[in-house]
């Protein structure tokens, strides 16, 4: 989704099998979201309403939940970083099942405008996060789903630095990213907290049941697989607020 939305890639959403032949190959089937006909939008959703870090993800469940695998072209959102367009189509994708969404002014393909519309509202992004929070205090936490980005690293490293973290706390990230965390030393501020930098896999497909029980996460699509394989509950909440609760072990 982030690919052909963000970056400007062509992609349909793959199978491990299907992406490795491709990748053994050097090709793959010129069908769905590689024609220009079938990347255009099918809905108009109107979000006139002020979201930052998290909230993207919370926004993502909110117009996926809605759309199911139509291609939304989405106004009235002003601007956004690449780590909130990250969680936001891992949510929208994840909550929705589609593989592609337009807004204004960052998605690099052309589309008509559609006739049918939807409109999100505040209220909906704040029952969208209310969905994601259960009654219960974490005992893990987990941030990277989709793997973090260098400035998220770089952010977690100030938020721990010269703390200890009192729950499992693990950073999923790339292992190219952690080699430059490395360098600009975010990993030994995270590390010398307690917590772990973990590269190449994500708490999505880890196999973490009866482990913990109750995931802190920033990330809308992490909540999904952690309730749906893990049988965790879930606090949904800003980086900053996960990073306390690794060293409170509360959720505040």
């Amino acid at each position: 989704c982030f690919a052909n939305s963000v970056i400007g890639a062509r992609t349909n959403r793959e199978g491990g099998p299907s992406a490795l032949a491709a990748a053994l190959t050097g090709k793959t089937p010129n069908f769905g979201l590689h024609l220009d006909e079938n990347r255009q939008a099918q809905i108009v959703v109107n979000a006139e309403t002020e979201i930052k870090d998290h909230e993207w993800a919370a926004l993502g469940l909110a117009i996926g939940k809605e759309i199911g695998n139509k291609i939304p072209l989405i106004r009235g959102i002003k601007d956004a970083t690449i780590e909130e367009l990250k969680l936001f189509s891992a949510s929208i994708a994840t909550y929705g099942g589609t593989a592609m969404f337009h807004i204004d002014g960052i998605t690099p393909n052309r589309t008509d405008i559609p006739s049918e519309t939807l409109s999100i509202e505040k209220d909906d992004i704040n029952s969208a996060h209310n969905e994601l929070n259960d009654e219960c205090e974490p005992d893990f936490v987990g941030i990277g789903c989709p793997h973090c980005s260098i400035t998220e690293l770089a952010k977690i490293a100030r938020l721990l630095k010269g703390r200890k973290v009192s729950i499992a706390t693990w950073i999923f990230t790339a292992r190219q990213t952690k080699a430059l965390a490395d360098i600009r030393g975010y990993t030994s501020d995270i590390e010398a907290s307690g917590a772990k930098l973990v590269c190449d896999t994500c708490m999505a497909v880890a196999p973490l049941k009866g482990r913990f029980r109750c995931l802190a996460t920033n990330s809308a699509k992490a909540c999904f697989y952690g309730r749906g394989s893990n049988s965790f509950k879930t606090r949904f909440g800003s980086l900053e607020r996960c990073i306390n609760a690794a060293v409170s072990g509360k959720w505040k």
